[in-house]
């Protein structure tokens, strides 16, 4: 082609191709202003939802904060209430304490003005009870003037010593009276002088009034010519040398050891009697219990419940555990317990004697045989035993101990085995009581021996002591009322087994008493005194008789004999 046309023909390809380009660019334009729409669109969508979630957020936020807000204030409130209810608490507990206090203060001031009462009281008793006792003491100081005593009372050096006697009492209680006159109220130590010195004042009267008797007696023995010649050739038949006043050196050496051991035994357990702290005080108590219940229960029982009885004593003084009161007691609880227990079950033996035995007389055989029992297998309680048993009955020795010098009269009646106290000495009949149940038991335990034992033999005291005890009072001057009664005591008990055992020469023992010292207890016995001497009297003439009839007369014995 020519090249005009050529040109023309580019001109229009040139023409078509930008009509092309334009078209393609176009389209391409719209594509992407749909695009751009659709990403303006997409990113306003986006961004809606992020408005949407950041105003989610921040409702969220603003509530959390409202309640973290509120939370706080409810603690605040509940702190605030807490503290003002531990105000309300602590002023209620400053006024209960200041209330406390108040009444604490007034128990104290009604106390102290009941004390004073109290001792306004006491004092005004006391002081009744001085003129009381003033008035006694001087009352009983005029039996004791020359004019208050009868022809037949003492006189004399005798009687001048009772009155002068009697006089320094009365200045005494005179005294202790002029130091109330004052009008302060005698005080304690003044009633305790003043008592002291009417107990004394008593005591005067009764010797006074012993010695009154004993003269009136020995008149009415003047008169009674007849069986005073008697009595006087009865005793002529007795040996020059007399009797024995009081033991033998031996015998009083053996009754000091005992003693002594006693003594040492009750030092032993002297902290535990000490005590303070509730506890040991509890475990003495309880070992007290277990040792002197099962002695308590001893009586006329027999067989097995004998046998308990005897076991569980054997249990406490080994060692083992005991059941008393519900409790398990043993004496490793304590150092000293196996002492105290020792001690304790020996003295409640005795005791047994002396108002079981002297109520029940059939009660001494049970309680030999326990005891008799024990003392083979604890020596030491034996031993105790008869320590005890010395203290309160001197004439299970046999021993009559002398007034000492500076002794007073009530000091001497305990050393002779009365009970002394406020109200002074026991009566007669009661003592002689006392005396004769310790007699029986310890007749009881010198011919006994526990009976379900293994051991063969005679018992860890056995009847050799009994035949001594006899021999040794019978070698001893009589004393009135007391001889005789323990003389009937112990051969109504051991008489059997004395025959059985010594047969001839417990006869001719019987047939001594018989004709010879029983004029001897006769001449130092009153006539209000004579009953036990009769009942002793009655007592060998039944024997004897019936001794005649036959060699083995079961006298006294234990139950199996």
């Amino acid at each position: 082609l020519p090249i005009d046309n050529r040109c023309l023909m580019i001109s229009a390809v040139n023409m078509s191709s930008i009509k092309i380009i334009f078209f393609i660019s176009e389209t391409e334009l719209r594509l992407r202003q749909e695009q751009q729409e659709q990403l303006v669109a997409l990113v306003a969508s986006r961004e809606s939802e992020q408005l949407k979630r950041f105003e989610e957020f921040m409702e969220l936020k603003q509530r959390q904060e409202y309640q973290s807000v509120r939370d706080m204030m409810d603690r605040e409130t509940k702190e605030s209430m807490g503290r003002q209810e531990k105000l309300k608490e602590e002023h209620r507990h400053r006024m209960k304490i200041l209330n406390l206090r108040l009444r604490e203060a007034e128990q104290q001031r009604l106390r102290e003005a009941e004390l004073e009462r109290q001792r306004q009281a006491e004092g005004r008793e006391r002081l009744r009870n001085l003129n009381t006792i003033q008035e006694e003491i001087l009352q009983l100081n005029q039996l004791l003037e020359p004019s208050g005593q009868t022809k037949t009372g003492p006189a004399g050096p005798e009687l001048s010593s009772y009155s002068t006697r009697g006089n320094q009492l009365c200045s005494q209680v005179s005294e202790v009276v002029r130091t109330t006159a004052e009008g302060e109220f005698p005080s304690v130590d003044d009633m305790t002088v003043a008592e002291r010195a009417l107990h004394e004042m008593r005591a005067l009267i009764r010797l006074m009034q012993e010695e009154t008797a004993k003269a009136q007696e020995k008149k009415k023995k003047e008169q009674e010519e007849e069986e005073e010649r008697r009595k006087q050739a009865a005793l002529q038949r007795l040996p020059s040398s007399g009797l024995q006043t009081s033991a033998e050196d031996s015998t009083l050496k053996w009754l000091k050891q005992l003693q002594d051991m006693s003594a040492q035994c009750s030092q032993s357990f002297e902290d535990l009697n000490a005590a303070r702290d509730v506890q040991t005080k509890k475990l003495k108590m309880e070992l007290q219990k277990a040792a002197t219940i099962p002695v308590s229960q001893i009586s006329t029982i027999s067989g097995s419940q004998l046998r308990e009885v005897f076991d569980k004593i054997d249990r406490l003084l080994s060692g083992r555990a005991v059941v008393s009161g519900g409790k398990s007691i043993c004496t490793s609880q304590h150092p000293k317990a196996l002492d105290f227990v020792t001690f304790k079950l020996a003295e409640k033996f005795v005791r047994q004697g002396e108002e079981e035995v002297a109520s029940h007389y059939e009660a001494a055989f049970p309680i030999a045989a326990v005891a008799s029992g024990i003392w083979e297998l604890h020596p030491k309680v034996g031993d105790l035993i008869l320590a005890h048993l010395h203290k309160k009955c001197p004439y299970a020795v046999p021993h009559y101990p002398a007034m000492k010098n500076g002794m007073s009269v009530e000091e001497y009646q305990r050393v002779l085995g009365y009970r002394v106290d406020d109200s002074g000495v026991e009566g007669q009949d009661s003592f002689l009581k006392r005396m004769s149940g310790m007699i029986r038991l310890y007749a009881a335990i010198t011919q006994q021996r526990w009976p379900y034992g293994s051991r063969q033999g005679p018992g860890p005291h056995g009847l050799n002591h009994g035949w001594r005890w006899l021999a040794q009072m019978l070698n001893m001057e009589p004393l009135a009322d007391v001889t005789a009664t323990l003389l009937f005591d112990f051969l109504e008990v051991c008489g059997h087994a004395l025959v059985k055992q010594y047969q001839a020469q417990f006869w001719k023992l019987i047939l001594l008493v018989k004709e010879e010292y029983l004029p001897r207890i006769e001449a130092v016995t009153s006539a209000g005194q004579m009953g036990s001497v009769t009942r002793l009297k009655q007592f060998l003439e039944a024997i004897w008789f019936l001794r005649r009839r036959s060699p083995a007369v079961p006298l006294g014995g234990s139950p199996g004999s």
